[in-house]
């Protein structure tokens, strides 16, 4: 019996330790279907979407469009979204379904490259948080007026409660 303790006990260490190790980076990302069901389109509220929801860095970014009828484009900077500057683009893409993984916190900035379209909206700023950082109300520009706060637990934080909580009850046993 003690040595099933003991080897339960070293278990749970280890899954302890592993998940500390990897940060809760990576294994609990998501995939953002931009625009949520109307998709990349010109009639989507993108601000509406990008201030609902919680961007964090390891998540991806799926924009899915008729090829041919839009293109996405990553832009250079706010200046660049704010006048729908596409001239200093970083990047271009226009398959229809294009993925972009948020590999760092920060802001990022895209854009419908069809003529007319970003004047008319079809543009996205979201900001991606660190893993363990806590997201607030005003995440987007575009977001409504508030100064509430959610402070809102990374999901890693919960798991390392739970493991804690387990390694203790073994201890006590």
């Amino acid at each position: 019996m003690e040595v099933l303790k003991k080897s339960v006990m070293f278990l749970a260490l280890v899954l302890l330790l592993a998940l500390m190790l990897n940060n809760g980076a990576g294994a609990l990302a998501k995939n953002h279907d931009v625009g949520g069901d109307q998709g990349w389109d010109v009639s989507t509220d993108f601000g509406s979407w990008a201030s609902s929801t919680t961007f964090r860095v390891g998540d991806q970014l799926v924009f899915t469009y008729t090829p041919g009828l839009h293109t996405v484009v990553e832009l250079a900077g706010e200046k660049e979204y704010n006048k729908c500057d596409l001239s200093g683009a970083l990047k271009s893409m226009s398959d229809g379904k294009s993925t972009v993984k948020l590999s760092k916190a920060g802001y990022r900035y895209f854009a419908c490259g069809t003529m007319g379209h970003c004047q008319e909206g079809m543009k996205l700023k979201i900001k991606t948080l660190a893993a363990n950082e806590v997201s607030d109300s005003n995440t987007s520009s575009s977001s409504p007026s508030s100064t509430a706060v959610t402070f809102n637990h990374p999901p890693h934080f919960i798991s390392y409660v739970i493991f804690f909580m387990i390694f203790v009850v073994l201890l006590v046993l």
